[in-house]
C-alpha cells in the first residue's frame, strides 16, 4: 500500500486530519501524520484524545518540518471574516498565513489544502487572495480557490468556506466546482459538486438530532412559556424562527415575548415600525446604531399617547433614552437561543460565538442542540471524542471544518498526486 505523509498546521482538534484520513483510507492508501501544530490547549487536549498524538504549540515558534508529501492547514480567520475588523494582513492574526509560507520554505511538500472562510475571497476587493496566490505559485505550486457549501456534501448545514489547493510543478484538473449554495437555508436544493460526493437523498437537521437527550440542555419554563404565548401554543411554527431585536422578517423580538415585562399591542408595533423605519435613510446615514427623537418617531407611529407609549418602553428597558433620543436595548444574545433550525431543512452556519445557541422544536421539546449534534452538522462520527465542556465543545466545533467537504476536496488532491491528470505529467516533464 502507498503512503502519504502529511503536516496539520492550525489543527484545532483535528477536522482537516480526520476528513484527511479518511480521504486517503477510500483511496486505499495509508496516510501518517508526521507533525500537528495548535496553539489552543484545550483544542490540543481533544485532538490527543482522538489521535494519540499532542500537538506543538504557537507555529512561530516553530523551526523546520519533517519530509512530508501534503501541507494541511485551517489558518485563522478572524481577521478575514465578516464577523472580524476585516484587516486581513494588516491584522496580526492574518499575517500567520506567512508563517506557512516560512514553513514551506524548509520543506516543500508535494501539495497544501487550506482551508478559511469565505470572506477571504473577496476581502480588500481582491487583493489579500491575489497575495496569497502570489506567495504560493511563485514557489511553483498551482493555485485552485474553491467556495464549497457543506450542504452540497452530504450535511445538513448552510455553510460556505473557501478551500485552496496546490500541486507542486503540476497544472492539475480539478472536478470540484464553486457553489456558494442558497442564501436562505430554507430555499437549499442538494447539488453533486464533486466526483466523490454522489447526489442522493438530502440531508436534513432531522437527520442529525438525538432522540432524548439530556434535560440540561432544554430551554427554560419561563422562555418556553413566552414563545407559548406568542405562537399560541403552536410551537411548530418556531422551524426557522429568528430571535433577534434589530431585524424584521422572519423573526421575534423580545418585546414579542414580554421578556423584559409584556407589551401592549401598541407598544409591539412602536417597536415593529422603529426598528424597520430607523434604518431608512431619511433619519440619516447610520445603520443599527441610529438614535431617533420623539416627533421622527411620531412621523411613523400615529397616536395620541406617544410619549406614554414610549415611556413604558423605556420603564421595560426595550428602549434607551439617550440626549432626548431612542434607542432599541437588546440584541439577539439576549435570548437563549438566537435561531430555531428547521427539522425538515438545513442549518444556519455554525459558528464558534453562538453554536451553543442553536435551538430546536423536537419531541415536543424545546431545546439547544447537544454538542454532538453540532459535530453532526459538521460531519464528525459519534466516535469521536469531544471536549467534557460543553461551551468549549461548541466553541471547537464553530472553529472547525465540515469533514465530508474536506474529505472530497483531499481525495481529489492526493488523486494529482499519486495518479496525475495528462496536463499535470507534461508539466512534470517540462520541470525535469
Amino acid at each position: 500500500m502507498q503512503k502519504i505523509r502529511f503536516v496539520d498546521l492550525f489543527c484545532g482538534i483535528g477536522g482537516i486530519r480526520l476528513a484527511f484520513e479518511q480521504a486517503a483510507d477510500s483511496l486505499n492508501i495509508e496516510s501518517e501524520c508526521v507533525f500537528s501544530s495548535e496553539i489552543n490547549p484545550n483544542a490540543r487536549l481533544v485532538y490527543e484524545k482522538n489521535f494519540g498524538q499532542i500537538p506543538l504549540g504557537d507555529i512561530r515558534l516553530i523551526d523546520k518540518l519533517p519530509e512530508h508529501e501534503f501541507l494541511l492547514a485551517g489558518f485563522p480567520c478572524q481577521s478575514f471574516s465578516h464577523a472580524g475588523k476585516k484587516e486581513g494582513f494588516g491584522d496580526t492574526r492574518g499575517t500567520l498565513f506567512f508563517e506557512i509560507t516560512r514553513l514551506i520554505d524548509t520543506y516543500k511538500p508535494q501539495a497544501f489544502i487550506f482551508e478559511n472562510v469565505r470572506g477571504l475571497y473577496s476581502h480588500d476587493k481582491g487583493r489579500t487572495l491575489t497575495t496569497i496566490k502570489h506567495e504560493i505559485q511563485k514557489r511553483g505550486y498551482s493555485f485552485d480557490a474553491f467556495l464549497l457549501n457543506s450542504a452540497n456534501f452530504g450535511l445538513p448545514q448552510n455553510r460556505v468556506r473557501i478551500y485552496l489547493v496546490g500541486i507542486l510543478n503540476a497544472s492539475p484538473t480539478f472536478e470540484l466546482i464553486s457553489d456558494v449554495g442558497p442564501k436562505d437555508s430554507h430555499s437549499y436544493n442538494p447539488q453533486q459538486l464533486s466526483l466523490f460526493s454522489s447526489l442522493n437523498k438530502s440531508v436534513t437537521v432531522g437527520d442529525i438530532l438525538e432522540n432524548n437527550p439530556d434535560e440540561k440542555y432544554d430551554c427554560s419554563p419561563e422562555f418556553v412559556n413566552a414563545l407559548k404565548r406568542t405562537f399560541n401554543n403552536d410551537l411548530n411554527r418556531l422551524h426557522g424562527i429568528r430571535l433577534i431585536d434589530y431585524r424584521g422578517g422572519n423573526s421575534i423580538h423580545s418585546w414579542d415575548l414580554g421578556l423584559r415585562g409584556e407589551c401592549s399591542k401598541e407598544e409591539i408595533e412602536l417597536m415593529n415600525r422603529f426598528i424597520l423605519k430607523r434604518r431608512n435613510k431619511e433619519f440619516g446615514k447610520e445603520q443599527d446604531g441610529k438614535l431617533l427623537t420623539q416627533e421622527q418617531i411620531a412621523s411613523f407611529f400615529e397616536h395620541p399617547n406617544v410619549a406614554e407609549i414610549l415611556n413604558s418602553l423605556v420603564n421595560k428597558k426595550y428602549l434607551k433614552l439617550i440626549n432626548d433620543k431612542y434607542k432599541p436595548l437588546s440584541g439577539n444574545f439576549s435570548f437563549e437561543v438566537y435561531k430555531f433550525v428547521d427539522p425538515n431543512k438545513i442549518s444556519v452556519t455554525l459558528v464558534a460565538s453562538d453554536a451553543n445557541r442553536l435551538g430546536v422544536y423536537h419531541n415536543q421539546r424545546v431545546r439547544r442542540l447537544t454538542p454532538r449534534e453540532a459535530a453532526r452538522l459538521q460531519g464528525f462520527p459519534d466516535s469521536f471524542i469531544l471536549d467534557h465542556n460543553d461551551d468549549k465543545a461548541y466553541y471547537q466545533l464553530g472553529n472547525s471544518v465540515s469533514i465530508n467537504v474536506v474529505k472530497a476536496v483531499a481525495q481529489e488532491a492526493i488523486l494529482e498526486i499519486v495518479m496525475p491528470s495528462p496536463t499535470t505529467l507534461s508539466q512534470a516533464v517540462i520541470s525535469v
